[in-house]
């Protein structure tokens, strides 16, 4: 019981070490992007709170692997601490994180995330009645409470439907019992396998917007960000130089339209509006000077330029963990195009008939703890990076209508709160990202499991009896080995497995086309997206020298 209780502190003390690192860089990342002149205490807060939560969750993966491999030997016995009771135990700590994570995770997505969003919308509008604010927000939550409580009906009667269309919870209506008996029984029915079908029906139904969210800005941030690393920005001085003449040339005719009104003629409409235009653009023109002036006479300019070929050794290191990852998930899916059982059955694969290198990897560290766990939060440190990298070139959008643009220092709350709601809902997608990619590993762990088989002497068979230890996969016996909580709130439900089945193909599509575009576009401006006609004077308040 003692050695029991040291494997389980040994994770959990890694988790813990993995939680204060995921609070410091949510505060971090979340403290570069939000707007200086526009920021709000709620608002940070949230967004801080929403992606550390989801970073949470996806560190909880190694540690619920880590402790079902660590109840057994190398030779596929159970270790002596690891009886029944025990195993229960740790098994349902780690559903227990589960459970309060994902719940959490449900909170900020269908209540906390949505309320503070509406609030300061509605404080841009209205300035004056907070009491007002707050109920048009509540109001516009409401919706999004709804569709929750709709998704865990949902995910309850799929799990009753199977012996019936629709069974109502098994509350026994006694006359006697007081309404608080009757609540207390609703939740032990709802903790029941009832609430884990629930929780994961609803859980996955957020990790399918996930992978919309993936295939749209992380697939094009992994070749975005690499190439942009290689081909590094343009000159700052060459950009001023281009941009001074760009000056002239408009202030020119500006000139020549507004010379048409010299004998007392007004100007048509027609030139007046080019006039208006014109001094639009003359107004952006000149704050890009001023920008340019600043990070051309700036010392972190001069630091890019010194670590240059570091940043294309970085770029080369990322292009190829982008291509190895996406050669892996190639393999993975034509593993389950060949030989799964097919739709009905979520393309789920009993076994690897097709190994791919992650695959192999992953096992192999897993023995080493903490090497699996370092690998994990590097894959998604790197989802969130290559994420990042995509929302900020491409900007929060609402199918063709642009709602928001995601800039270092100048973001504003609201986009903020949509920033941190994709990252979350992408991190929730990389659990099962890592799981097509090492579906054992996922699985099972380390563990191994004994396989009875009869010793053969000078070629003649014996009735000698030897157990050979074998990795475990679906072929094994349940009391033999355990399968990891993260498995069973991934595959409750097949037909969410066939939509990240074909979620991973189109994965797939959108990074080779993104890499085409990346390798077609040239140098970025070494003030990418710092300034833009739509931006105010006031601004250039927010002027900030790290553009590298």
């Amino acid at each position: 019981m003692v050695a029991a209780a040291s494997e389980l502190l040994t994770g959990w003390f890694l988790f813990g070490l993995a939680l204060l690192a995921i609070l410091i860089f949510s505060w971090v990342y979340v403290r570069k992007y939000q707007s200086r002149r526009e920021s709000e205490v709620i608002s940070t807060v949230t967004a801080i709170f929403a992606l550390a939560v989801a970073l949470i969750s996806s560190a909880l993966l190694p540690v619920d692997i880590f402790l079902v491999s660590y109840m057994k030997n190398q030779n596929g016995t159970f270790k002596d601490w690891a009886d029944a009771n025990v195993s229960r135990q740790i098994e349902d700590t780690v559903l227990y994180g589960y459970y309060t994570l994902y719940s959490i995770i449900l909170f900020c997505v269908f209540l906390w995330i949505p309320f503070v969003y509406f609030y300061y919308e509605e404080k841009e509008e209205d300035d004056g009645n907070t009491c007002s604010q707050v109920k048009t927000a509540l109001k516009y939550t409401l919706g999004f409470i709804t569709v929750c409580a709709v998704l865990l009906l949902i995910g309850i009667n799929k799990t009753l439907s199977c012996s019936s269309a629709f069974v109502p919870l098994d509350i026994p209506n006694k006359k006697n019992s007081t309404e608080w008996e009757k609540v207390k029984l609703l939740f032990e029915e709802f903790g029941s396998s009832h609430g884990l079908t629930a929780l994961s029906f609803s859980i996955s139904s957020l990790t399918v917007i996930g992978m919309l969210a993936a295939i749209t800005y992380t697939a094009y941030g992994m070749s975005a960000l690499p190439l942009n690393l290689i081909k590094g920005t343009t000159s700052a001085a060459y950009e001023r130089l281009e941009n001074t003449e760009d000056i002239e040339e408009v202030e020119q005719r500006i000139l020549r339209i507004k010379s048409k009104c010299r004998d007392g003629r007004p100007l048509s409409s027609r030139d007046r509006r080019a006039v208006q235009q014109l001094e639009e653009r003359l107004r952006t023109l000149r704050r890009r000077e001023r920008h340019l002036e600043t990070i051309e006479k700036s010392w972190w300019l001069k630091f890019c330029e010194a670590i240059r070929p570091l940043k294309i050794v970085w770029g080369v290191f990322f292009i190829i963990v982008a291509l190895l990852f996406t050669v892996s998930l190639f393999l993975s899916n034509l593993d389950k195009a060949l030989h799964s059982a097919g739709f009905d059955s979520g393309f789920i694969i009993l076994g690897t008939n097709l190994t791919n290198p992650l695959n192999m990897l992953l096992p192999v560290l897993q023995t080493v703890f903490p090497l699996d766990y370092i690998l994990i939060t590097t894959i998604v440190m790197y989802f969130i990076f290559t994420s990042m990298a995509g929302i900020r070139n491409m900007g929060i959008w609402f199918f063709w209508i642009r709602l928001y643009k995601i800039r270092r220092g100048k973001t504003r709350p609201q986009a903020l709160l949509f920033l941190c709601m994709i990252l979350l809902l992408i991190v929730l997608h990389t659990s099962y990202m890592i799981y097509s990619l090492a579906p054992q590993y996922v699985m099972y762990g380390s563990q191994k499991y004994l396989v009875q088989s009869n010793k053969t002497i000078d070629g003649q068979p014996k009735n000698v009896t030897t157990f050979v230890a074998k990795d475990c996969d679906a072929d094994a016996p349940e009391d033999q080995c355990i399968v990891t909580r993260t498995y069973l709130f991934l595959h409750k439900f097949w037909f969410f497995s066939a939509v990240y089945y074909f979620g991973n193909w189109a994965f797939i599509a959108v990074f080779l086309i993104g890499l085409i575009v990346s390798c077609c576009k040239g140098k970025k401006s070494v003030i990418e997206g710092e300034v833009d006609e739509d931006d105010s004077d006031m601004s250039d308040d927010e002027l900030s020298a790290y553009y590298c």
